[in-house]
């Protein structure tokens, strides 16, 4: 083989693996980032990226830029493993033209995304780009659209997730809000449809890039982002960390674990961890933790919408995906916010096979003007609607309060949940007792000489004919009352009872969710 022709390709690669430039290298560096090569190092299994389409150059003539090409045009694409499997990535470079997205460069994320689609496993997306390349014009924005659609075929089919690691705005913003899991670095990126300049001459508003869409923005107000991390380096260990839960595709089950914890553990300190008061927060996450192997839960959205909690843990080995009310924020209400989370991540694990484990302590939705007007309705109608069409095992531990249609809600028996139990302490009625007292009991309040004693004494007796779990258990509506220490063996035996679960919904197209 000829000697020149491999110096040729060395030559060539190592022009690649230079970016934009040794000073352009520093610049990001000095700016806290890592490169779009280092960033997959630290992604990846050692040793096992294989990039594709290295040497690829933009075919733009306009304003000079044919004078300026750099191979790989500002994106680095491949596959590689993580814990020994097959992802497909691609890295924004933004020593490249700010990362900014051409036609090429658009051609190489497709065709890796297409490449993921076939093999069937996850697609990773690193973003750090300046948006669209402006010299070629609505060349560059036809190439977003091919990734947008592509991020929407592969919605529901393989796990998608996006790390935003520098700007992304304008157009760009759409890719990562359509895929499963948005990871963001505090003070290093930024997602916002119009910069704060825009923003400056529009409305008049004074506004920072953090401030108007950094990691926290997104984490805490929005709901954007799901995971907000200290460093580039805590990210990318926190998107392997998230794939141990999750399949390579919607054909397969979730990757199992040895099973290092004993599946008939009984933790005695749950016998105690309801407050005797009715109306006194605890944590919710304390219950998760004391329930799921070693005490590990990759919570979700850990920010945003605090009163409800979302994440992944094992039980028995078996991944699982947990919804629960969070008692000590806003007392577990559902609102708006709530609702959509909860919602999106019960569709996500829907889609990819990951039962579903229920805690409830729900005191109903949220009252007010601000909720109703902006919609409580329809929001709260998205989780119903999520857990309505769930098909994987589902099963529900109702550890205090279900009252009133929050409770039909949060996966109960009548939607289908699959087993469903509750702590001796729950109460399970259309309101709580001091609530429904006042309108039973009205006119006799009002009228009698005490109307305080008299309402205690309703609420004493409302109390002790519904404030309890034993009305629904002998509808069939409650499978078992537990003691509370019983739970994590009850359901570790549940979820291999219905390792087997065939359930199916009518034959359509797609449904009408109410968005």
């Amino acid at each position: 083989m000829s000697t020149h022709a491999i110096d040729r390709l060395r030559e060539l690669q190592a022009r690649a693996l230079q970016g934009g430039g040794e000073q352009r290298i520093e610049d990001q560096h000095r700016k806290g980032k890592l490169t779009a090569r280092e960033r997959l190092d630290l992604l990846l299994d050692e040793g096992s990226f294989d990039e594709v389409d290295m040497f690829v150059e933009h075919r733009s003539t306009d304003f000079g830029i044919d004078k300026l090409k750099y191979p790989g045009d500002g994106v680095v694409t491949g596959t590689g493993t993580i814990d020994g499997r097959i992802v497909c990535v691609f890295s924004q470079d933004f020593t490249v033209f700010g990362g900014s997205l051409s036609e090429a460069h658009a051609e190489k994320i497709v065709k890796i995304m297409d490449l993921a689609m076939k093999i069937g496993c996850p697609v990773i997306g690193l973003n750090d780009s300046g948006g669209a390349r402006i010299q070629e014009g609505v060349v560059s924005l036809g190439g977003y659209a091919e990734i947008f659609l592509r991020n929407t075929l592969a919605s529901g089919v393989v796990p998608q997730i996006s790390a935003v690691l520098g700007p992304c705005a304008g157009g760009a913003v759409y890719s990562p809000a359509i895929t499963d899991f948005v990871f963001m670095v505090k003070n290093t990126s930024y997602m916002f449809v119009t910069g704060p300049n825009v923003v400056k001459t529009v409305t008049q508003e004074s506004i920072t890039a953090e401030e108007l869409g950094g990691a926290l923005t997104h984490a805490t107000r929005s709901g954007v982002a799901h995971f907000a991390c200290e460093t580039e380096a805590e990210c990318l260990q926190s998107i392997r960390a998230l794939l141990r839960y999750l399949p390579s595709n919607n054909l397969e089950e979730p990757p199992a674990a040895p099973v290092q914890d004993d599946p008939g553990r009984k933790d005695m300190s749950l016998d105690d961890i309801i407050p005797d008061s009715p109306n006194k927060p605890y944590d919710i996450t304390e219950v998760i933790r004391r329930v799921v192997d070693n005490g590990s839960f990759v919570e979700v959205h850990a920010h945003f919408a605090r009163n409800i909690v979302v994440g992944f843990a094992r039980l028995g080995g078996r991944s699982v995906g947990i919804v629960a009310n969070q008692p000590s924020v806003l007392a577990g209400v559902l609102d708006i916010d709530a609702s959509k989370k909860g919602a999106r991540f019960v569709r996500f694990c829907d889609a990819f096979n990951i039962p579903l484990v229920v805690f409830e302590d729900v005191p109903g939705f949220m009252p007010g003007t601000d909720q109703e007007w902006r919609g409580i309705i329809t929001n709260g109608a998205k989780l119903l609607y999520a857990f309505c069409e769930a098909t994987v095992p589902r099963l529900t531990v109702i550890t205090r309060k279900a009252y009133g249609g929050a409770y039909d809600v949060m996966n109960s028996k009548h939607i289908r949940g699959d087993m469903n139990f509750a702590w001796p302490m729950a109460e399970i009625a259309v309101m709580g007792p001091k609530g429904a007292a006042e309108i039973i009991f009205r006119k006799e309040i009002e009228s009698s000489p005490d109307p305080a004693k008299a309402l205690a004494e309703r609420e004493r007796e409302y109390r002790e004919k519904f404030a309890h779990p034993y009305l629904a258990a002998s509808r069939g509506y409650i499978d078992a009352i537990i003691e509370p220490h019983d739970t994590r063996p009850r359901l570790i035996r549940a979820l291999k009872l219905l390792d087997s679960k065939v359930d199916v919904n009518p034959r359509k197209k797609h449904g009408n969710i109410p968005l």
